[in-house]
């Protein structure tokens, strides 16, 4: 592993552990040549999976992408980072099981959603407002009070 300071090649694990919900290992490594330290992480890809974008573009499965929308859709609402994190390996497990070698940005978006949904609800409406490109304020509005109907009935 390349020292993310010095760029030397040659890092030593001080310690490694599994993550809470044991999704990936924890390590702690220490470069040779600099002295740094710092934390990586080790995950299973079971697949190279490429997002095929609205536009007819594709690039692949970035999993930091989908953290960041994550997190700013999460921000200041008191959601745990162990949460996010969690929703993000749920998604990512589950395109990847899904036998294709491409996924629409359109079907992570509703997974978003689906997951969203569960967890915060102003979560929720900020990612929609996005992803489903809310252009003036009777769209949030109208969004809104789908959301709290939504949630009466259940």
């Amino acid at each position: 592993m390349r020292c993310p300071f010095c760029a030397f090649d040659d890092t030593q694990v001080k310690d490694s552990r599994p993550t809470e919900d044991s999704a990936a290992i924890r390590r702690r490594r220490q470069c040779g040549q600099c002295g740094a330290r710092f934390t990586t992480f080790e995950r299973v890809q079971l697949r190279e999976v490429t997002v095929v974008k609205s536009d007819g573009k594709r690039e692949p499965f970035d999993r930091g992408k989908l953290e960041r929308s994550l997190a700013l859709a999460c921000r200041k609402r008191g959601v745990a980072s162990e949460r996010i994190d969690q929703l993000v390996s749920g998604i990512q497990r589950q395109v990847e099981t899904a036998g294709e070698g491409e996924v629409t940005s359109h079907r992570i978006g509703e997974l978003v959603m689906e997951g969203l949904r569960q967890i915060d609800p102003v979560a929720y409406i900020r990612f929609a407002s996005v992803y489903r490109d809310f252009s003036e304020a009777r769209d949030f509005e109208e969004f809104a009070s789908a959301v709290q109907d939504a949630a009466k009935g259940d």
